[in-house]
């Protein structure tokens, strides 16, 4: 058997982060075991592989857990599974967001991993007093996704585990299927009308995301939150425009309307603890990153496309 210094657990491993994850790690000796509901996420991108594990549950199944790292003994824990899908549904969000996390606490605690890594919403900061938001901003969330993300950290926090908590921009890559970026494309190439919140945000290129992430795993850092963001806010006029751009439909208009009372109208982080910890910094521009995740769309298409808002026009 492998040593477990080389066994990483993803919960969500199908998703857009943890697939990217797992193509980073599998091929450079980690042993992965996935464990993913397949809500918002398809066993279909996962790769064949002798090395990589895939279970089909849920992280709110205590049982399971208990199983998986009693068996398993993973020495990494990357905690990517989210509920998320439908804004209405608190009792799946609490399921999965919070007691998910419980669970996969208490069964670290009987075999602790060398870090668990959990990745929270931005959504966490609620509206923020100041942009671009402090790791130190007060926590103030509102939604069910939010609260119960926020939940889940806050009981990480306290568990005395080795973990860091990612407080996350918008990761953009492969297998993207949230957030304007794909919702654009896929109308445009459609034909169909689109419109745009006010809103503004902070994207983030997934090869600046993974740089981050290795240096996380290999230098074995403690305890921690921190931002992952390049700092730097963009309107989603400013991503309707760069795509109708791409697809050479520099004629196609989206009016501007006023976010709903269940979005913030601007978040932004401020990753400037996280630079100074990890001596990273996101280096591909906000141009840069827009086409490479729209030459992979030409090469793979869109799907489905989820958001954790209500839905609207």
């Amino acid at each position: 058997m492998m040593n477990n210094t080389k066994k990483m657990l993803i919960t969500g491993g199908a998703g857009c982060l943890g697939s990217n994850l797992i193509e980073r790690y599998l091929p450079i000796g980690y042993e992965i075991l996935v464990v993913d509901n397949f809500a918002t996420s398809s066993e279909k991108v996962l790769p064949k592989d002798e090395r990589l594990t895939i279970i089909e549950g849920s992280v709110a199944d205590k049982d399971l857990m208990d199983q998986i790292f009693n068996d398993f003994q993973p020495s990494y824990v990357i905690h990517s599974a989210a509920s998320y899908k439908d804004p209405d549904d608190w009792s799946a969000d609490v399921m999965t967001n919070v007691l998910g996390m419980v669970n996969i606490v208490k069964a670290a605690k009987r075999n602790i991993p060398k870090q668990i890594i959990n990745f929270q919403t931005a959504l966490c900061y609620g509206k923020p007093l100041h942009v671009p938001i402090k790791i130190d901003h007060p926590l103030s969330p509102f939604t069910s996704y939010g609260i119960s993300k926020t939940a889940g950290e806050l009981y990480l926090e306290k568990s005395g585990l080795p973990y860091v908590s990612l407080r996350l921009a918008n990761i953009c890559g492969p297998r993207l299927s949230i957030g304007p970026i794909p919702t654009f494309y896929k109308r445009l190439i459609s034909g169909q009308d689109c419109f745009c919140t006010n809103a503004v945000r902070d994207f983030i290129d997934m090869t600046d995301f993974l740089d981050l992430m290795d240096k996380i795993l290999y230098n074995d850092l403690s305890k921690g939150t921190y931002n992952v963001s390049t700092g730097i806010g963009y309107s989603i006029s400013d991503v309707f425009n760069a795509v109708a751009n791409f697809l050479g439909k520099n004629d196609a208009k989206a009016p501007v309307i006023q976010v709903g009372d269940d979005d913030v109208e601007t978040v932004v982080l401020d990753p400037a603890e996280t630079e100074a910890i990890f001596n990273w910094k996101a280096r591909v521009s906000f141009e840069k990153m827009i086409e490479n995740q729209l030459n992979w769309y030409e090469k793979y298409g869109v799907k489905e496309v989820y958001s954790h808002l209500e839905m609207r026009g």
